[in-house]
């Protein structure tokens, strides 16, 4: 059985999505880019780019699943509130064409897609070209997106099609 799965990396400047297809063990790329706002528009419109764009996207491509990159806490607390004003948007994005949402921190897409959870941007542009057989590395928004798709598609931290959904995981263990 095959499920297709959007994967979003958000920023408020530049939201990357990808969008890959898993059936039984194999990976398949459909889709990747990134959703733009003007940065000269006012909060409230570039929100509304992202939700927009977004929801483009999911009715282009038809995924079944959604997996969103979690924010991290930057030095600037300014620039962390706007960065989750953005995922905000794309998980409404993704809520409202009723898709089941799952959160990864970019430790745990890194440790899914690399083996690392400290691995650097160009590590994971290369293990996503070629976990997806990619002619060349995708850029670094889309590739972010697809990378978190990918750990969703792994099942996150090595739970493989564990349902998880609604239950808490501890050190790698279902509660």
């Amino acid at each position: 059985m095959s499920v297709r799965i959007l994967g979003i990396d958000p920023g408020l400047g530049i939201t990357g999505y990808g969008v890959i297809e898993k059936d039984r063990s194999a990976l398949r790329y459909v889709a990747s880019g990134r959703v733009r706002s003007d940065p000269s528009q006012p909060l409230a419109v570039r929100l509304s780019t992202i939700l927009a764009g977004l929801a483009e996207v999911i009715e282009a491509y038809d995924p079944g699943q959604c997996a969103v990159e979690q924010v991290f806490v930057n030095v600037n607390p300014q620039s962390t509130l706007l960065l989750g004003q953005a995922r905000g948007a794309a998980i409404c994005a993704a809520v409202l064409a009723r898709l089941p949402v799952a959160e990864y921190t970019a430790l745990q897409v890194k440790q899914a897609v690399v083996g690392l959870g400290h691995a650097r941007k160009e590590q994971v542009q290369e293990m996503v070209k070629r976990l997806l057989k990619l002619p060349g590395a995708p850029g670094a928004d889309a590739s972010d997106a697809l990378a978190c798709a990918i750990c969703h598609a792994h099942g996150g931290m090595g739970l493989g099609a564990i349902a998880t959904q609604g239950r808490r995981v501890r050190a790698g263990r279902i509660a």
